[in-house]
């Protein structure tokens, strides 16, 4: 194998892969744990209103980081093809003008907050007068670290296409951890939104710095050389515009069922549907983990070893699914139970045919979204767009018509429909880019499908306890299959191992 060619195993390894996918995990999860112990505190000393602006300023900070038009992950993108051709030299220029883009569009985005912050205020979310004037503040701060997310998103990006998760994460926890402490630490001295906010601001822009020495300590040659290159701009551009399709239209088909659901039922019943899918969609914490893992690694693999990118492909889907469905199965068995322990009998008796069918279609869509990011590194971010663009008319007028018919069970049958069907294109589309025939499709089909009759059929089990011994024994089953039939001898030998220490 020539230089040119020769696989970096520190960027496709798959034990490096694997640890980063935990490292993922843990950078997840971690906030959340802290947030269920923080935002009771913070609702009861800010008060239900403040901690609602707080809440939306949250929202706003994730919906503004679209100003980034998707430079972070056209970065990642760019820079993996750099170290997989081998031409780190002209990685500086590339980062340098793609920092400065951003930087440009962050601040046109803080801009244009700071400008509607007075709409927003008084015409749109209609605060309380007396809270008027520390949230326009609030507002007005927060259009200041705008610039500070979309280059902290570069930033990260830089991180993730060498695969240096680790360190991603070792800032990630704790800028995540002071969204939610940082708050906590203003309470004794002002229940204001005013400072609140300007410690949140802070924490942005120290986890900006943190993110740049990050980037200078794993490569070096940015902060040796600032050079920037015009020619970089078109391709990114392009790239960028094309996920900010995606970005755009792929939360309005994810939330728009619940305007819907309000405006042809009730708000009542947004509740009842609601609750089930915030439960369930915590499940893309889990792929979400291992394809930002995936797709700077689909990148370089992409131009040096496309067989390699196969592998990578199936063994990626095939974790999903192993760590998916059991929880998944778990879920649908036991849905009217544990909606009951949770949230009561209400919630039990409207909403356990909810849960059950959005269950299966978060399974389906944490499969898909492996093939989804393997289009999207070999720079063919505009087929995805397309997709969402084609799926979104026909998505809401399902829903509008379902939901009409059935209720909120119309509205997830919709909604887990567009899920199976948006997963069969996205791998169907995915199995193209592969040059070498794989068992890509026949695992995915068979395994979604096999997954799709289980858990219908633990739906027709209805006493507790004959609930219990078909989970015994369907999951039981899942770990005979799993071990015989979808595990290579090499994944075998490597489990084996593991249970031997």
């Amino acid at each position: 194998m020539t230089p040119s060619t020769e696989i970096k195993p520190n960027l496709t390894s798959g034990r490096l892969l694997a640890r980063n996918t935990i490292w993922n995990l843990l950078g997840l999860i971690s906030p959340l744990a802290v947030g269920l112990v923080a935002v009771p505190t913070l609702i009861r000393v800010m008060g239900v209103t403040r901690f609602g602006v707080l809440s939306l300023a949250w929202v706003v900070i994730g919906y503004f980081s679209l100003f980034d038009l998707g430079i972070g992950r056209a970065v990642t993108k760019l820079i993996a093809d750099k170290l997989a051709a081998h031409e780190e030299q002209s990685i500086p220029p590339l980062v340098w003008t793609c920092l400065l883009l951003m930087l440009v569009l962050g601040s046109i985005g803080g801009l244009v907050l700071a400008s509607i912050t007075p709409w927003l205020v008084d015409r749109i979310l209609k605060v309380p007068s007396d809270l008027a004037f520390e949230t326009r503040w609030a507002f007005w701060l927060l259009a200041i670290s705008i610039p500070t997310v979309t280059v902290t998103s570069g930033l990260r990006g830089i991180l993730e296409a060498q695969q240096r998760f680790g360190l991603l994460n070792l800032i990630r926890i704790p800028m995540s951890v002071f969204s939610f402490v940082g708050p906590l630490l203003v309470l004794p001295f002002s229940h204001s939104l005013v400072p609140v906010m300007s410690v949140l601001v802070l924490g942005r822009i120290i986890g900006m710095i943190a993110h740049l020495f990050a980037c200078f300590h794993s490569m070096p040659a940015i902060r040796q050389h600032f050079c920037l290159d015009r020619a970089v701009v078109a391709p990114m551009a392009k790239f960028g515009g094309w996920l900010t399709v995606s970005n755009v239209v792929g939360p309005i088909m994810v939330y728009m069922d619940r305007f819907l659901v309000g405006a042809l039922l009730s708000v009542g019943a947004i509740a009842y549907y609601s609750a089930p899918f915030d439960m369930v969609s915590r499940l893309w914490i889990i792929s979400g983990a291992m394809v930002s893992v995936l797709f700077p690694a689909f990148a370089v693999t992409l131009l040096q070893d496309p067989s390699r990118t196969g592998l990578l492909l199936v063994r990626g889907s095939k974790y999903i699914f192993l760590t998916i469905f059991p929880i998944v199965l778990v879920i649908t068995t036991l849905a009217p139970e544990g909606l009951r322990l949770w949230l009561g009998e209400g919630f039990a008796q409207n909403s356990t045919t909810v849960l059950r069918l959005l269950a299966a279609g978060v399974f389906v869509n944490c499969l898909a979204q492996v093939p989804f990011v393997l289009i999207q590194s070999a720079g063919r971010a505009d087929i995805t767009a397309k997709l969402h663009v084609a799926e979104l008319p026909l998505y809401v007028l399902a829903v509008w018509l379902l939901t009409k018919r059935m209720g909120i069970e119309g509205t997830a049958i919709a909604w887990a429909g567009r899920s199976i069907v948006d997963a069969l294109l996205v791998c169907w589309l995915a199995h193209r880019f592969l040059p070498a025939k794989t068992r890509f499709l026949s695992v995915v089909t068979i395994g979604s499908a096999s997954g799709l009759l289980l858990l219908y059929l633990s739906t027709l089990v209805h006493p507790l306890v004959l609930k219990l011994e078909f989970l015994a024994v369907a999951l039981l089953g899942f770990v005979l299959i799993v071990w015989l039939l979808m595990l290579d001898p090499q994944e075998r030998a490597l489990v084996s191992s593991k249970l031997g220490r």
